[in-house]
């Protein structure tokens, strides 16, 4: 039986004696790539792979639920710069472009592979999964992927939530309060104005917390967030009930800590699911194994190698000769996995609830992106994970936070500790020998911005200056996305990552200096406009 309000989007599944719940949240996000100024860029292939190999994959996964009356509960948190690049005509028309490419690569691999069967039955697979993708994403919704979504808030399985407006990195901004809730604030803004209601709870980017935080997400009505499982164990007082039954921070707004146990089994790269050899091996990709002149028209200028999306080969373990993927198999690997997955949880709420004094509830927080891209069989798993979940005979109730939280409604006070779910659990991944230099221009420009607004906040200001002091908020948001000291620290795309920083911090500077020294030029401004058409409803005196 379930039980749904639709006009909240909230909903509870009822089972009897159900001792305990699951949370399954997915946290969505990328950052704000995009560049008009170039016919093609190859960092905006980041969007057109998560929406070919996650969103639409998850959106499928949603419908068929749905078209099987299904009973489910799940968290999807969209971040702003995902929410805004979703909804962007020109990223939509390039996309259109790169999937019918997509489509064109897999004709041509049907072709070249006609005498090799294992390949060609692998290729025709991804001709139909490119055409499913096309006409989910063309005909079914008309290319607006947050209609998808809403539609499934509106049907009651699906809570939505979102997360700070560029996912800065908000300890490392605290040195400035108003940094900190201006990406809380904005990112909120967008979500409402975008989605047409508030977020149901909120995403912290990088599960980063610092102790007043929720000072910022009280003032903006936010009930609930996330932290990792050392946020919870660490908080003082100590949590009675672990991490297994959230902690109010003594302001109303409450906290839910990670579950390492379903974590572990998902994420681990030696004991979680998707390094299992049966499955799809990422790296085995044929814009990297194909002669160049077979794939130069669908890498990067022809001559750069880079991911098709098309991978013929399995893990294989340690082996370096990967054997040939089987679907059937790794299909058959999801299904085991998401019964392994149920039964620990039953497991793990039977022994908690004999001793806790309410249902615990064991929150499990992902990277959206993990099913699909990196894990291919990652959405087949999900599925199978909310189907097995919503019979009777499972002792697993799927619950959203905001359901949980009406259900129970008193909970202890305790103050998170500081914490990240990134490398050794705290800030060292954001801020370290390879990114520190970031920080000190970004509290620099942070500091200008607000002293530009106060100053002029009072004036009569021309429709120009008013647009150039809107343009430079975004700027500065945009150069404070965690993104890209991530990226340095991890070492990939490093030269794009610092380019990006002093990109906006250089178009923050010269809007600061147009406005200081009433120089500015029109064509200029208008320019960076259209390259970072980001937050259409930004105002620079917030």
């Amino acid at each position: 039986m379930i039980k749904k309000t639709l006009d909240s989007g909230q909903m509870s599944i009822a089972k009897p004696c159900v001792p305990g719940f699951v949370s399954i949240i997915l946290h969505a996000h990328l950052p704000y790539v995009r560049h008009p100024e170039y016919d093609s860029f190859f960092e905006e292939n980041w969007l057109f792979e998560a929406i070919t190999e996650c969103y639409l994959p998850l959106i499928t996964v949603l419908d068929r639920l749905q078209e099987d009356r299904i009973d489910f509960a799940l968290t999807l948190s969209l971040s702003p710069p995902l929410i805004c690049m979703l909804r962007d005509e020109l990223l939509q028309a390039r996309y259109l472009r790169y999937l019918h490419q997509r489509l064109e690569l897999a004709e041509q691999e049907i072709i070249r592979t006609r005498h090799q069967r294992q390949y060609q039955k692998l290729a025709r697979l991804y001709r139909r999964f490119f055409r499913h993708c096309l006409d989910t994403y063309q005909n079914r919704y008309g290319g607006d992927l947050l209609a998808a979504f809403k539609k499934h808030r509106a049907a009651g399985h699906l809570e939505l939530i979102t997360t700070a407006a560029t996912h800065g990195f908000l300890p490392l901004l605290n040195v400035s309060k108003t940094a900190v809730r201006n990406q809380i604030k904005i990112g909120i803004d967008t979500f409402k104005a975008t989605l047409g209601f508030a977020p149901a709870g909120f995403w912290l980017p990088e599960c980063a917390y610092y102790p007043g935080l929720e000072t910022h997400l009280a003032e903006f009505g936010i009930p609930y967030f996330f932290v990792d499982s050392h946020g919870i164990m660490d908080a003082n007082p100590a949590p009675k009930n672990g991490v297994y039954a959230p902690v109010d921070c003594g302001n109303g707004v409450v906290a839910f800590g990670r579950d390492p146990q379903s974590s572990r089994q998902v994420w681990s790269a030696q004991e979680g699911y998707p390094g299992d050899v049966d499955y799809r091996e990422y790296y085995s990709d044929i814009g990297f194994e194909l002669d160049l002149e077979l794939i130069a028209p669908y890498i990067l200028d022809e001559k750069i190698r880079t991911n098709t999306g098309i991978k013929y080969h399995r893990i294989t373990g340690k082996d370096p000769a990967k054997e040939v993927y089987d679907p059937r198999k790794a299909l058959a690997k999801a299904h085991q996995h998401a019964h392994d997955f149920i039964d620990k949880r039953q497991q793990q709420i039977n022994g908690l609830s004999a001793t806790m004094d309410r249902p615990p509830i064991i929150i499990a927080p992902y990277d959206a992106e993990l099913f699909g891209h990196w894990w291919c069989e990652g959405p087949c798993w999900l599925e199978n994970v909310l189907r097995l979940a919503s019979q009777d005979e499972n002792n697993v109730q799927l619950i959203t936070c905001s359901d949980y939280l009406q259900q129970i409604t008193s909970h202890q006070v305790a103050q998170p500790s500081a914490s990240t779910w990134g490398d050794e659990g705290y800030y060292s991944y954001w801020i370290n020998e390879s990114n520190d230099w970031i920080y000190p221009l970004l509290h620099k420009a942070q500091a200008e911005m607000e002293k530009l607004a106060r100053d002029l906040a009072g004036l009569a200001l021309t429709p120009l200056q008013e647009r150039a002091l809107n343009q430079a908020a975004r700027s500065i948001l945009l150069a404070q996305a965690s993104d890209w000291p991530f990226i340095m620290k991890s070492g990939t795309t490093v030269d794009y990552a610092k380019k990006r920083i002093m990109d906006h911090l250089a178009r923050f500077n010269y809007l600061h200096d147009g406005l200081r020294k009433n120089r500015l030029n029109e064509r200029y401004v208008s320019a960076l406009e259209i390259m970072d058409n980001i937050f259409p409803e930004i105002d620079f005196r917030d």
